[in-house]
């Protein structure tokens, strides 16, 4: 497995679609946005399930926690089975969110990588996309790395998506 990490609009998803195209073998991938998009419309903006604030700030809740921790097994289970599976997350818990995959992946061997993005670029581009509540990669540009530990890390300020793809690859599969 490879779980990338990093926070909204931080350029995770374009990176997914380079690793996709350049990895040898097919790879699956899976997204925290299908997993909230998966969510029934009540626990879109209910305290049990996700909030997001007007200033971009994220809450979850404890049946929020309850269906992740099923989603996190389930795509566990599937690397289990001998699928390859690249993961896009956002670490609202940041060292704790690392954490609840590692006690999932068990032995399964993943390659942990930090999506990093200046946080005025990640606004600009949450602006440009039209689909964040303006404040959302600003809060989370640095909250979602903090005591994570990576094996490598990237930053798409600097560096095209199409790249830091080839730089993970080569790390995955070298």
């Amino acid at each position: 497995m490879i779980i990338l990490n990093g926070g909204s609009s931080a350029g995770k998803s374009g990176i997914v679609r380079c690793l996709q195209a350049v990895l040898p073998d097919p790879w699956l991938s899976f997204g925290c946005d299908a997993f909230v998009d998966a969510l029934p419309a009540a626990m879109r903006s209910a305290q049990e399930g996700i909030e997001i604030a007007a200033d971009g700030t994220v809450g979850v809740g404890a049946v929020f926690r309850e269906l992740e921790a099923a989603w996190t097994e389930g795509i566990v289970a599937m690397a289990r089975a001998g699928a390859r599976i690249v993961v896009d997350d956002v670490f609202l818990g940041g060292a704790a969110s690392q954490r609840r995959w590692q006690k999932a992946l068990g032995d399964v061997p993943v390659l942990w990588v930090g999506v990093r993005c200046d946080s005025a670029v990640a606004a600009g581009r949450e602006i440009a996309r039209g689909d964040r509540v303006r404040g959302m990669a600003a809060a989370q540009a640095d909250a979602v790395h903090r005591g994570v530990a990576y094996d490598l890390q990237v930053n798409t300020a600097h560096t095209e998506s199409l790249e830091c793809a080839r730089i993970i690859a080569a790390r995955a599969v070298g």
